[in-house]
């Protein structure tokens, strides 16, 4: 039962970072998921796969994860580079290309 530590990445469908502070821990799945034969669902025996705790820092999930014996994973996060721009740059002259719709 191995479990992964990480902050999750925010979502394609808005510019914000909402829910992108917390670190989460989930656990790997233990088995492979089988499919039902007559629904065709797509299920598993392994109940470690719906469980997603949060926490507010990498060093509770980590303090969590120790206390309770739970092998764990880290993964650190990769934070996009600052790119500061301005409005009025696009109307520079030290510009490479004229400005043009």
């Amino acid at each position: 039962m191995l479990a992964r530590i990480y902050r999750p990445a925010k979502t394609a469908m808005q510019s914000g970072k909402a829910k992108s502070k917390d670190w989460r821990l989930d656990f790997e799945p233990a088995s492979a998921r089988t499919i039902d034969p007559l629904m065709g669902w797509i299920g598993s025996s392994d109940m470690n796969g719906q469980v997603r705790l949060t926490f507010e820092t990498k060093e509770e999930a980590i303090a969590y994860a120790e206390r309770h014996g739970i092998p764990f994973r880290l993964h650190e996060p990769q934070e996009p580079p600052m790119i500061l721009k301005a409005y009025a740059d696009n109307f520079a002259t030290y510009r490479k290309q004229p400005w043009t719709h």
